[in-house]
């Protein structure tokens, strides 16, 4: 039997996904409650989530399955306390540094023997994500690439192909400034779009690793590798490659600069494309590359905020609850959840395929096989918020007035030392 109790007004039953059961698992017989917490409140996603149940369900009819369906702001006030109080046996949440304090406080399951299995090895290029001390705390179920989106009308004029390298990049960058055109469209005045160019600059610049224990307070913001990505983000600006005035734009305030051929490009994330084609521009115009190499030798770490499924600690059924996870990650059900109609996202599963949209494809395969790089959650998630909060003002103020890199670095270290103590 299976059960929705919800915090929203329930959907009409035509939302729902059609589908029977998937087969596979590990036969085991499940049995008793089992108890899930989602915050995908959205309508598209919680008919997935909801769809998942069901078909879940169908598989094991002995599980009495209830799921409870939080708005997802609400959800994020709500988790720590439901977890420490009276856990679900599967909960949502995300990756990386934002579920490091459900870790650390022990709310969250150890489900390292999951990872361990074969189907798992289709799950590579996001189980950098899901580690942290070495083990694996839950499982993805989505995510999205980051890239840069250009319009290849322009660059066919003025006969520009896409760079692989730095030096391209910049090569590219100036012709289309010889032009008239700027390179690259922005709206930093929330911030987190300058935080994606941080990303993409350090992570080329020194590599994943690197940018993981940077984000994680683990490196110092004075150190050389940090001034190296600075100094490599400089030569564009001083080139002036970005949109005059950005810090005034938010990012869909700056898309008419591109859609206007003002300027060429814009580095942001998949959900951008449906604002192109709004916009007018056909997939003919617009196409998208993987952020160049920088620094020769180290491996294309991407931005792919991942949401996930945890259990925790305290679950009451643990053994359902790892099945389910098992199912939410198999081949079939991540191509049935991120197809266009349902999350229109991309399958966290190689094995599994996806929809005819250039995009999609373009995205899946470049995070398919990009395990040896890793995979980032966004600079928001991967710090802290507090340390988020004033190194993406730093950011922002660094693409305005870049002399004042001294301060700002000296601004991060400080913020950095008092989070971390050393």
């Amino acid at each position: 039997m299976t059960t929705f109790k919800t915090t929203l007004a329930a959907l009409a039953a035509s939302t729902m996904i059609a589908g029977t059961a998937f087969a596979g698992g590990h036969g085991a017989k499940l049995s008793g409650d089992l108890v899930i917490f989602s915050d995908m409140s959205n309508p598209a996603p919680r008919a997935v989530m909801e769809g998942m149940v069901e078909r879940f369900g169908e598989m094991h009819p002995d599980l009495n399955i209830e799921l409870t369906v939080i708005d997802r702001e609400a959800y994020k006030t709500q988790i720590r306390n439901f977890l420490s109080a009276n856990p679900p046996d599967v909960a949502n949440w995300y990756a990386a540094n934002r579920m490091r304090p459900f870790v650390s406080a022990g709310l969250f399951e150890d489900v390292s023997d999951l990872w361990a299995e074969d189907e798992f090895a289709n799950l590579a290029s996001t189980k950098g994500a899901m580690t942290i001390d070495g083990a694996q705390w839950g499982v993805p179920y989505t995510y999205y690439q980051w890239g840069v989106y250009y319009r290849e009308d322009i660059y066919n004029d003025l006969g520009l192909e896409e760079p692989t390298t730095w030096d391209e990049e910049k090569a590219n960058c100036q012709t289309l400034l010889d032009n008239g055109i700027k390179c690259y469209t922005i709206g930093t005045k929330f911030l987190w779009t300058a935080g994606g160019w941080f990303d993409y600059l350090n992570m080329r610049t020194n590599g994943y690793d690197f940018h993981a224990a940077l984000t994680a307070g683990e490196e110092s913001w004075l150190s050389s590798p940090v001034r190296e990505t600075f100094e490599n983000w400089r030569e564009l600006i001083d080139m002036g490659a970005f949109i005059d005035d950005h810090q005034t734009y938010s990012w869909q305030e700056a898309l008419p600069f591109m859609l206007r051929g003002e300027a060429a490009a814009y580095l942001m994330g998949n959900f951008s494309v449906a604002q192109f084609r709004d916009g007018g521009l056909t997939d003919d115009q617009l196409d998208f590359y993987q952020f160049p190499t920088i620094t020769p030798g180290i491996a294309k770490a991407e931005d792919a905020p991942t949401d996930t499924f945890h259990i925790p600690s305290g679950a009451q059924n643990k053994e359902a609850a790892r099945e389910f996870l098992r199912f939410v990650v198999s081949a079939e059900n991540q191509t049935l959840i991120n197809n266009g109609d349902n999350l229109g996202q991309l399958p966290v599963n190689a094995a599994s395929s996806v929809d005819n949209d250039e995009f999609l494809q373009q995205g899946f395969e470049m995070l398919s096989s990009n395990s040896p790089g890793g995979v980032a959650q966004f600079f928001d998630r991967d710090a802290s918020a507090e340390m988020a909060s004033v190194a993406m003002q730093g950011f922002q103020e660094f693409m305005v007035f870049p002399d004042n890199l001294d301060d700002i670095l000296q601004r991060l270290e400080a913020t950095r030392i008092r989070l971390n103590g050393n």
